[in-house]
């Protein structure tokens, strides 16, 4: 019996057959589509927080003192142990291959207002102009503020949270420092993209408000600085641009040279804490693999739903061969050989399979697309998802139906004609 024949028996088996055929393969469908959809939501989850995290450019590093059990990933508002003082700011601005280095920490603020309408708990980032070269923050109008002077600069989101409409260049908002009660005024003296500046806080809700404004009038933490007997201003971070790409290296092994060496951090910093000198790259890497093991894990339980599926094909497939029996009796009498009868049950099961997978990866793309939209991912499908799981379909039901097929094939050809 030529394959030809085999298809169209094996098809018109599964067509005569529709609701059952239907349920066997829902299995499939569902263990598929499961499969595809968290893939999807995975491969989104990481494209988004890449995006999110890893801003500014290529030859941005982020100098932070943080304990062992800390992330490596750069956080909002400065992260890890404030002990970078000004000093530590300019030796590195002025190690080889430097561009510029900008401190980063922050205030609560407890609200803001703004024409007669107030939101609540706002964290402000401090730091100095270059801070948003350094990060490749572009504005959209207006320009960064001046260290000294009473400005802020706000992202897109900040400029359009307040009830009382959007914030313009020129105008001036208040907010309370949370620590003391203190109320500040600013001038907005620009607006800025809500690129890259959120970290993770902002996944999965959109670009987040943030609030910029320069360390001196408004950042008052100090510690003594030994290598210039005064207080400093001290800083939860240092973000530094090597002059170019090739550069990153060498910087990143200069700055902890000076880190080790005579930095006054080294003498604020706990016994407990390392420095960390995180490259764009580092931070790529380590997104992509804490994303991909946690789409892994959640990825294998809805291949539970996969050999569920298989399970129910090699159910219906036995009882089949058992339905068909005096049939397969008949086409033994007339001469078929037990290849075709294999050959035959063995199509059926991965025709079935190809088509629960088939369907499935349709509503797979579906659900990734859905779930994305719902929690405010960028979809990022993977092609090769489709093929995969035609791949998977003929190997479900090679799998599936080995043993009905072999057991048919075996068929005693005189009891099969006997068999009711």
């Amino acid at each position: 019996m030529n394959i030809a024949e085999s298809v169209r028996i094996s098809w018109r088996n599964i067509r005569e057959h529709k609701l059952r055929s239907t349920l066997t393969t829902l299995g499939v469908i569902i263990g598929v589509a499961a499969v595809i959809t968290f893939v999807t939501l995975g491969a989104s989850l990481q494209q988004d927080i890449i995006g999110t995290v890893a801003g500014g450019n290529a030859a941005t590093m982020y100098v932070t003192a943080e304990s062992p059990g800390e992330g490596q990933v750069p956080s909002i508002g400065g992260g890890g142990q404030a002990v970078f003082t000004e000093h530590d700011v300019e030796q590195i601005r002025q190690l080889e291959g430097v561009e510029m280095a900008a401190p980063e920490s922050g205030i609560a603020a407890s609200s803001m207002s703004y024409n007669n309408s107030s939101v609540a708990r706002q964290w402000v980032t401090v730091s100095t102009p270059e801070y948003f070269q350094v990060r490749g923050i572009s504005f959209i109008e207006g320009r960064p503020y001046t260290v000294g002077e009473r400005e802020i600069v706000l992202n897109r989101p900040a400029a359009r949270m307040f009830g009382g409409g959007n914030v313009s260049v020129g105008e001036n908002v208040t907010f309370t420092r949370a620590a003391n009660g203190e109320q500040l005024n600013a001038t907005v003296v620009g607006i800025v993209e809500a690129t890259g500046e959120e970290g993770i806080a902002g996944f999965g809700q959109g670009p987040q408000p943030r609030v910029y404004a320069p360390t001196d009038p408004y950042y008052g933490r100090t510690v003594y600085s030994p290598s210039e007997r005064e207080r400093q201003q001290v800083f939860g971070r240092i973000l530094v641009m090597a002059d170019g790409p090739a550069s990153v290296d060498a910087v990143q092994g200069r700055v902890y040279n000076y880190l080790g060496g005579e930095s006054d951090a080294r003498g604020h910093k706990s016994r407990e804490y390392n420095f960390q000198v995180t490259t764009q790259e580092q931070i790529i890497t380590q997104v992509r693999q804490l994303t991909s093991t946690f789409t892994a894990y959640i990825t294998g339980i809805a291949v539970i739903s996969l050999i569920v599926g298989s399970i129910g094909i090699a159910n219906i497939m036995l009882v089949s061969v058992t339905e068909r029996t005096r049939e397969i009796g008949i086409m033994k009498a007339v001469g078929a050989q037990s290849r075709d009868v294999l050959q035959l049950f063995l199509l059926e099961a991965v025709m079935l399979g190809v088509l629960g997978s088939a369907l499935g990866a349709a509503v797979g793309l579906l659900g990734g697309y859905l779930g994305a939209e719902a929690i405010g991912l960028p979809l990022a499908f993977q092609p090769i998802w489709f093929g995969a799981a035609v791949l998977v379909g003929v190997v479900v039901g090679v799998l599936a139906g080995l043993y009905p097929a072999w057991d048919a094939s075996k068929t005693d050809p005189i009891d099969a004609l006997r068999y009711e």
